[in-house]
């Protein structure tokens, strides 16, 4: 406890200079969660909406506000947080670390593979930390499962079926227009599912895809449409079997249904929200006919992987090569997309 404290105090001695770029409701949550663990300030705020700028002033009330990502730039900053739409991150995120800045990005890096190693490339370019809000990494109940999946106390995990049904869609125009967004409810939900998966089993290659994509209940034929419910099955490399289905606006008789179960040999390992909430977790350790709890709520993780991000910064870290698996992620997104009909 001792050496975690003294680690805490050194990273507090100077706090971390951030800009904020986007202060929208997820924005604002990762600001509060970053600001709350003394670990940075918020030096600079940019927003199109006013009033989003000033609510986010409400949190750091000797915040600048500035007009754009140019105006962060004029700031001494030591990162930026980003939570813009989709479409911005690449380039914002690259313009960003060329400037000498890390960057913590919402999720997805990029619409494409291809975008998302450009930003990759740019990290290790700059030699700056790079970090994405896959949150869902930092549930208690996920970094059991994980725990027990990387010990082989599970035996081989042959299978996993994830899950991500939200009974509403997204209330921003842009997410609906694929130019925008990259795509639908998998660049939206099925990407933690993905990131979960290949996260757990230490990113094993991804040797095929196949998928179904689904519009309004119809086969997706309109490549200018975004797909509001998705079913895909990934092969690895080691011939696990990865199955994952996601939607936007299903009739689960609840606000959400998510879940990721891992299936071993010895064992298998679920995580599910409980009550259809967004926010609360359990997670349990199978075998045959019993189970075992991993995790109970309450469990404050949404600002975890933000706080993570600005903890390694504050250490002085740089690039950081695991940043590599987003690639993989997103290949495997890609392929989603490429083999849906």
């Amino acid at each position: 406890m001792n050496g975690l404290v003294s680690e805490e105090k050194a990273a507090t001695a100077k706090p971390l200079k951030l800009g904020f770029l986007g202060v929208g409701w997820i924005g604002r949550h990762r600001m509060k969660a970053i600001l709350d663990s003394g670990l940075a300030e918020a030096v600079a705020i940019a927003d199109p909406s006013a009033d989003m700028a000033r609510e986010a002033l409400a949190l750091a009330p000797d915040a600048r506000i500035v007009a754009d990502l140019e105006g962060l730039f004029d700031q001494e900053l030591d990162g930026i947080v980003i939570a813009t739409p989709s479409a911005t991150h690449a380039e914002q995120s690259i313009r960003s670390l060329g400037a000498g800045l890390a960057v913590f990005c919402q999720k997805p890096l990029g619409r494409t593979a291809s975008e998302v190693r450009a930003v990759v490339d740019a990290s290790r370019a700059a030699d700056r930390l790079l970090g994405v809000d896959l949150s869902y990494r930092h549930t208690r109940g996920m970094q059991q499962i994980r725990q027990l999946v990387r010990s082989n106390a599970l035996g081989k995990i042959f299978a996993a079926d994830l899950t991500f049904h939200n009974a509403y869609g997204p209330d921003k125009p842009w997410f609906y227009d694929k130019n925008q967004s990259g795509g639908g409810c998998v660049i939206d939900l099925g990407v933690h599912l993905v990131d979960l998966a290949l996260w757990c089993l230490d990113f094993p290659s991804v040797t095929n895809v196949t998928s179904a994509l689904r519009a309004g209940g119809k086969r997706l034929e309109n490549n200018d449409r975004v797909e509001d419910f998705a079913a895909a099955t990934l092969t690895l490399a080691g011939g696990e079997i990865i199955r994952l289905t996601c939607s936007w606006r299903l009739h689960a008789g609840c606000d959400a249904e998510i879940g990721a179960d891992f299936f071993g040999t010895e064992g298998g390992a679920s995580f599910r929200n409980v009550d259809g909430s967004f926010y609360d977790f359990a997670a349990v350790r199978m075998s045959g006919t019993s189970s075992e709890t991993l995790a109970l709520p309450p469990d404050d993780w949404g600002g975890r992987a933000a706080v993570d991000w600005a903890r390694k910064l504050a250490r002085g870290e740089h690039y950081d090569s695991a940043c590599e698996n987003f690639i993989a992620v997103a290949e495997a997104i890609d392929g989603i997309y490429g083999a849906g009909g």
